[in-house]
């Protein structure tokens, strides 16, 4: 369809046209931005990032990356701020005020009354010749030749500037505050990113029944003990210690090789040296073991201990997967 073909051109004419501006963005960086990098790590306290229009919702954006990425950080609204949210900047605080232009009423009055005070102010504008570029100790140049907006006019490639230069912010407080991934499970208990750094196979088995039988167990009794612990495998333990795994591929082996299966016992069908996991390591890194392995289930154990089963749907139903 025509019309679709030009649709289509459109959309990446937009990326094209802010991807260009984004590689230009590199050449922006200067020593202004290693010395505010520089100035919130030394800061004892937070850093305070106010916009106008589009520009107020990048900062927030901003702020919510800085906070998830142990740089503490609080949006305050620039037309809010002259209306009593003044008060939102401490004594400590790096203030960060974005505004495309730099000449926008609100950033004006702003401005003198964030200088009233000692902190230290940085500007991210597209505009070097602007009253905020002009009034900020240091100024991150968000500059843009011209918004993806085939009319010029709304914010698209100067917000996706604005957006990129508040992550390269981030990214070096992160790398330069030693960061980790085990700090970044902290700030994300919750859901599926949360679960992938902090959820242990350890959790997991304790949600699932333990089946297991012992090498002497007639095979009909080891197929009952795995069709009620619902796992679809069972371990064989002889005396305490772990010696093979019955799956349900072990059972159809069986049946495809027996008529009469009276006199079989577990130890006949089972898998010696099954695969198995720590119940201290973390469930994602199960999930890499059951992949690497093409299974589908991995016998738990601690300190050689058989402690139960971890299997695929498990990892699936914590959205590991």
């Amino acid at each position: 369809m025509k019309d679709q073909k030009a649709i289509l051109d459109l959309a990446r004419k937009t990326i094209a046209a802010e991807a260009a501006a984004i590689d230009h963005l590199r050449t922006l960086i200067n020593s202004d931005f290693a010395d505010t990098v520089s100035c919130i790590l030394q800061s004892k306290g937070r850093v305070v990032i106010s916009g106008i229009g589009k520009s107020a919702i990048i900062a927030s954006k901003i702020v919510a990356t800085m906070n998830s990425t142990g740089t503490p950080a609080i949006f305050m609204h620039a037309a809010d701020a002259i209306h009593g949210d003044l008060g939102t900047i401490q004594k400590n605080d790096v203030v960060i005020c974005i505004s495309k232009s730099g000449n926008t009423p609100e950033i004006k009055m702003l401005v003198p009354l964030i200088q009233r005070g000692s902190n230290v102010l940085i500007g991210m504008t597209g505009n070097m010749d602007s009253f905020l570029a002009e009034k900020a100790n240091f100024v991150l140049n968000t500059f843009v030749e011209k918004e993806a907006c085939p009319n010029n006019l709304a914010p698209t490639t100067s917000t996706t500037a604005q957006l990129v230069m508040g992550d390269a912010l981030a990214v070096c407080l992160l790398k330069l505050r030693g960061f980790s991934s085990r700090d970044f499970a902290k700030y994300h208990p919750g859901g599926t990113l949360g679960k992938k750094l902090y959820l242990r196979v350890g959790d997991i088995t304790t949600q699932n029944l333990i089946p297991e039988v012992a090498p002497e167990t007639p095979v009909k009794d080891a197929i009952v003990e795995i069709s009620e612990k619902m796992l679809g495998v069972t371990a064989v333990v002889d005396n305490g210690k772990l010696i093979g795994i019955i799956t349900d591929g072990d059972i159809r082996r069986m049946l495809n090789k027996h008529d009469n299966i009276s006199g079989l016992l577990a130890r006949d069908i089972m898998s010696a040296n099954p695969k198995t996991i720590g119940t201290d390591i973390l469930a994602i890194k199960a999930l890499k073991h059951m992949q690497d392995n093409d299974i589908s289930q991995l016998l738990a154990v601690d300190n050689g201990q058989y402690k139960g089963v971890v299997h695929i749907h498990n990892l699936i139903k914590e959205g590991i997967i």
